[in-house]
């Protein structure tokens, strides 16, 4: 049934999937995660803190929900992992083929296989950004290949991966893992040029993968698997600032919110960086204050 909901309480007229150049897919699926449970929470979470936020960007001096984002209905055809993916990936690439920016919001990682493999099979030479605390390269786990932790195996056989902010993993994985395109948070901190050297690894097609938890739980702790250590509010912007001006950013999820009833603050943030990359990617063009 269509709802007459609008993404963060926009007027309609800036919602419609005939006008809109965004495409905002919630998945609410958490059928995988092994501590932490909740992920199915996140979207609606996130759309009640995006309701109660200022739509006007200060940074960059714009209204970007003026570009359109259509709220399409969610995707639930979760009767196992493999049908989860493959509703994601038909989606998606129902989307991208219509020429949207399709975004999603989750659920729990493993909802990021299907979309990425609809955008490698749209995009030549794609660039995976993943910004994670962890490594999610198991070939298997758990008697599936659709589990969350292994949610960028896929996407490191067949894409450019390029893995920030790292912290947490299986020794298994380092076997499969290809060290040169991957920035470990105990080293980031000691290179100021980290940012620089990432961009560098990334071709001109870039699709983004941010899981939540690779903010330090300092500032968001509602996330299913938190590890200290994470990134700060600032330093991520300014990264994902420069990706949105130097590249063609061509689509994006954010993963992994596990709302509680006691702090709102973690949805509000996930809300905020949605909206901030939003901005970014229509302002891509134009030179941002330093």
């Amino acid at each position: 049934m269509k709802t007459e909901r609008t993404y963060a309480d926009i007027p309609k007229e800036y919602g419609t999937a005939e006008k809109a150049k965004v495409v905002l897919l919630p998945v609410p699926y958490d059928g995988t995660s092994t501590w932490g449970k909740g992920a199915d929470k996140g979207p609606e979470a996130f759309l009640e803190a995006s309701e109660n936020m200022e739509v006007y960007d200060i940074e960059t001096d714009s209204e970007v929900y003026k570009q359109g984002v259509y709220l399409a209905d969610a995707i639930e055809d979760f009767a196992s992992p493999e049908t989860m993916v493959a509703a994601v990936h038909k989606t998606v690439k129902e989307y991208i083929n219509r020429n949207k920016l399709v975004t999603m919001i989750g659920g729990e990682h493993s909802i990021s296989i299907g979309a990425i493999r609809a955008f490698n099979e749209c995009y030549e030479g794609l660039t995976v950004l993943q910004i994670d605390a962890h490594a999610d390269l198991r070939k298997e786990y758990e008697g599936t290949k659709y589990n969350h932790a292994c949610a960028l195996y896929e996407a490191n056989e067949t894409t450019n991966l390029v893995q920030v902010g790292i912290r947490s993993m299986d020794h298994a994985e380092t076997l499969v893992m290809d060290r040169d395109k991957v920035f470990f948070a105990h080293e980031m901190v000691s290179d100021d040029f980290w940012m620089d050297s990432a961009l560098d690894l990334m071709t001109d097609n870039v699709y983004i993968t941010f899981d939540l938890d690779a903010f330090d739980p300092s500032i968001l702790p509602s996330t299913g698997t938190p590890e200290p250590g994470g990134l700060l509010w600032y330093e991520t912007l300014d990264f994902l600032r420069r990706v949105f001006k130097e590249k063609n950013v061509v689509g994006f999820d954010i993963v992994e919110l596990c709302p509680n009833d006691v702090d709102k603050s973690s949805d509000f943030l996930a809300a905020k960086l949605y909206y901030k990359m939003l901005s970014y990617k229509f302002l891509e063009n134009k030179d941002f204050t330093e």
